[in-house]
Parts: C-alpha cells; sequence; structure tokens
C-alpha cells in the first residue's frame, strides 16, 4: 500500500511541477487530464480566480478536481501526495533535491459531505532555504436561511484549533449601490453595477454596520449605451458616427440599423449643419455632401471635424485636451473619443445613482483620465476610488450588505478562520437548492429569501 501511495506522489508532483516550469516559459496548456478522472489547472496570478468570492487571492494556485466523484476521501488523497512530495523528511521518495516548492494545491469538492466541503486547499510554509511545513484548508458552503453564529465562539475556535492567546477580528462588507435590470425580454440589461467595499478593524459582532472610522472604496463598473440613461441618445450619434470612421478604413459603410425615422443620409446632413454652424467646415452643405461622396481624403477631413466637434461636446466640462487633440490620425481620435464617451456615461452614472460630492466626481473624472490616457477602451475595467464613509454614509448605513465577511488572525497571514454570508453562491461550482421565490413576500429581507454562508478554517503542519 505505501508504495503505491509513494509511486503516486512522485508522480502527482511531477506532474504538477512540469506544468509549473512551462507556465514560468511562458507555455500555458490550459486544464488537462491526470490519470484520466484528475482535471488539473494552473491559474497563473491576475487571471480569473475561482476563490476570489472566499479569499480574495489573486496568487498562482493549482486547481485540481476528480472527476465523477463523490468522496471527499478522494479529495484528501490529492492533498496528501502535493503533501509528501515536498515533505523534506520524505527522503525515500524518488525525487530530484532539493525539492521545488509548487504554488499552492485547491480541490474542488462536491459539497455532498455532512459539512458540506467545498474546497481544500494546501499552501506551503517555507524560509528562503526550504519548505519547514504546510497550511491546510477546508471551505464549507450552505444555503442557509436560518443560520446562527456567535462571534465570540468563532474566536473560541480559533484559539483552541491553533493554540493561541491572542487574536484579531477585520471586517468586509460590500454593499450594491446600483446594477442595472433588463427592461424587457427583447433588451438585455447593461453590465453596468456600482460597489461599495468597506474594511475596519476591530468587528464587535457578526453582521456590524461597518463605523465611519473605516476604510471604503468605490468599484464603478459602466457598460456604455444604458437604455434609460439620459445618454443613450448621445450613444447612438456616436456609434453612427463610429461607422463613418470605420467606413474611412474599410471603403465598406454598414449602415447601423436607426431607432429613428430618420435615414443615413439625413444623419449625416445634421452633422454637417452642426459643423457649417460652427463655421468650421466650408460653407455649403450640399457641396460639403458632394465631396464626401466623391473626395476621400475630404471625407477624412470630414470626420475629423466631426469627431472635434463631438469630443468638444463630451470635454466642454473638463480641459480634456488629450481626448481632442487633431494632432493624431482619424482612428486615433475614434479611439479617444470612445474613452472619452465612457468616462462621460461613468461620471453620469455615478451623478445619478449615488450622488457623490463635487470633490468625489473630480477625483474619479481624473482617476478615469489617468487611466484612459495611458490604457486602451475597456468597458469590463472596475475603476476604483478610495472614499471616506462619512461622505457615502447615507448609501449603506440602512442597507444589508450584499456580502459580509470576518476573518480571524493571530499576526499569521496564512492562519486564520473565516465566516462569511452571501447573498449569491460564493462557489461557482456548486449547484444549491433554491427556494421558489413565487412564495416570498415582495418586501422579504434577505434572510427571508436566500442567503449564502462560508466558513475557512485551516490547520498547520510544521515538517520540522
Amino acid at each position: 500500500m505505501w508504495s503505491g501511495a509513494n509511486r503516486a506522489a512522485e508522480e502527482f508532483y511531477a506532474v504538477l511541477l512540469q506544468e509549473f516550469d512551462e507556465e514560468k516559459k511562458g507555455i500555458c496548456k490550459g486544464p488537462f487530464i491526470y490519470e484520466a478522472d484528475v482535471q488539473v489547472q494552473l491559474i497563473s496570478k491576475g487571471q480569473p480566480n475561482p476563490l476570489k468570492n472566499i479569499l480574495h487571492e489573486n496568487e498562482t494556485m493549482f486547481i485540481v478536481e476528480k472527476v465523477d466523484s463523490g468522496n471527499t476521501s478522494d479529495e484528501w488523497q490529492l492533498i496528501g501526495f502535493y503533501t509528501m512530495a515536498q515533505n523534506p523528511n520524505m527522503t525515500h521518495l524518488k525525487l530530484n533535491r532539493p525539492i521545488a516548492a509548487l504554488p499552492p494545491l485547491w480541490v474542488r469538492c462536491d459539497g455532498s459531505d455532512p459539512e458540506g466541503i467545498s474546497w481544500l486547499g494546501a499552501e506551503l510554509l517555507s524560509t528562503s532555504s526550504s519548505v519547514t511545513g504546510v497550511v491546510l484548508y477546508v471551505v464549507t458552503c450552505r444555503v442557509d436561511k436560518n443560520y446562527s453564529v456567535n462571534l465570540e465562539d468563532l474566536k473560541k475556535s480559533h484559539k483552541k484549533r491553533h493554540h493561541l492567546s491572542t487574536l484579531t477580528a477585520s471586517g468586509f462588507a460590500r454593499y450594491e449601490l446600483f446594477k442595472s435590470t433588463a427592461l424587457d425580454d427583447t433588451v438585455a440589461a447593461s453590465q453596468t453595477t456600482i460597489t461599495l467595499d468597506i474594511s475596519w478593524s476591530p468587528v464587535d459582532e457578526i453582521l456590524q454596520t461597518p463605523p465611519l472610522s473605516s476604510a471604503a472604496t468605490l468599484n464603478i463598473k459602466v457598460e456604455s449605451g444604458e437604455p434609460r440613461g439620459p445618454l443613450s441618445q448621445l450613444h447612438r450619434e456616436l456609434k453612427f458616427l463610429l461607422v463613418l470612421a470605420d467606413g474611412l478604413r474599410t471603403g465598406v459603410t454598414e449602415w447601423p440599423e436607426s431607432l429613428e425615422a430618420k435615414s443615413a443620409v439625413e444623419l449625416v446632413q445634421e452633422f454637417l449643419n452642426e459643423l457649417n454652424k460652427l463655421n468650421e467646415f466650408g460653407d455649403s452643405t450640399k457641396k460639403d455632401t458632394e465631396i464626401m461622396k466623391n473626395d476621400a481624403a475630404a471625407v477624412d477631413g470630414s470626420i475629423e471635424c466631426l469627431l472635434t466637434v463631438r469630443g468638444q461636446e463630451l470635454a466642454s466640462l473638463n480641459h480634456l485636451e488629450y481626448f481632442i487633440s487633431p494632432s493624431v490620425d482619424t482612428q486615433e481620435q475614434v479611439h479617444r473619443v470612445q474613452k472619452l464617451h465612457h468616462i462621460l456615461e461613468i461620471v453620469v452614472s455615478c451623478m445619478l445613482f449615488i450622488k457623490p460630492q463635487h470633490e468625489l466626481l473630480f477625483s474619479l473624472t481624473q482617476s478615469c483620465i489617468k487611466y484612459y490616457e495611458q490604457n486602451p477602451l475597456d468597458e469590463q475595467h472596475i475603476f476604483q476610488l478610495p472614499v471616506r464613509p462619512t461622505a457615502v454614509k447615507d448609501l449603506y448605513q440602512n442597507e444589508k450588505p450584499q456580502k459580509w465577511r470576518v476573518e480571524i488572525n493571530s499576526g499569521q497571514k496564512k492562519v486564520k478562520t473565516i465566516w462569511q454570508l452571501s447573498d449569491s453562491p460564493p462557489v461557482d461550482h456548486l449547484n444549491f437548492h433554491r427556494p421558489d421565490f413565487s412564495e416570498l413576500t415582495l418586501n422579504g429581507s434577505l434572510e427571508e429569501r436566500i442567503s449564502f454562508t462560508n466558513m475557512v478554517t485551516c490547520s498547520q503542519v510544521h515538517f520540522k
């Protein structure tokens, strides 16, 4: 039996080490199958992380899953192989010495055991010269309408498990300030969300409202073109302008479907009329229309003028010369006006839905400008803005958090106990039974509807 376990540990380590070495060389294979029933994937730092909703980790790690297995002992076996291979006392294993330390290993579980285990984890403890031990994690997750937990009980359990006399409790809460919803079945919701993250210490009780001395950050993600927003017309005009600019590049113009009873020619004519009013483009709109039909160079000039006009409209309240500079080519002007429109959507969304103070709006605008001076357009980017809780207290003090978490530790980063409540599953690979919402009252609270609780506990094993 032991010879089989030793061989399995050697082979498992070899596979993980090879994958880790290839990742360091820039070779990424993606998920692969090991021994017919084990899926292995190396998640690099910065990649989407399935544990982000629980541990807020963003480091390199192995994600492993037993295919079609509902036996938690199988998952623990993989943790055992990983730990055995990197224990320097296991000198009988046929491995190259010294042993190279691997990234943490996390094993998905299906939650079918009595505890509802969803993840098992192992992370090495090491010095500059050797591996000294391992921290073993257990993550449980439940649908828990009538959860009952006491902060003092969590503290006592942590002290007992780790034989410690002192500890600290840190809190985290996330409030959803705004989220787009679909108008109807034919119009999809935009991906606009505004949330508020608050961190503080110490924590006095479970579900404590964050004190005004906390650290707070607004997280803002805005997708342009919100149908109900005040900028929807401007966004449609921008899309039309982008079609014109793209026609310059490709020689083919694919007119977008208009939501108005106007032809493309009429819309172009309106743009030209605007230019004439500003005395920036000729004396005759008729002549300009003919030029646009026959002279590609003049068309390019027309688009540049249109971009400048639109850019000046967007930038009128802020001196954003970067976004309307005539010294760059037409395509670059297109990109910059798109960025500028996105900034305007972000600022207007915040003005409408969270009504921040002028000082906060100014800081947000400057943050967006700085980002877009150095990065391409990205409507999935989450802009983060530190704020004083006193400036946003009316937005959260009487609201229920989307997520509330307490982390108990004793000064050692990897030794912790975490309890978390959320209104959405923190684990994406489990199918939770949800209640029938038709039976719930319209004014039902978060707890009355559905709540997810998850717990993270750990233990240390020292090799020397």
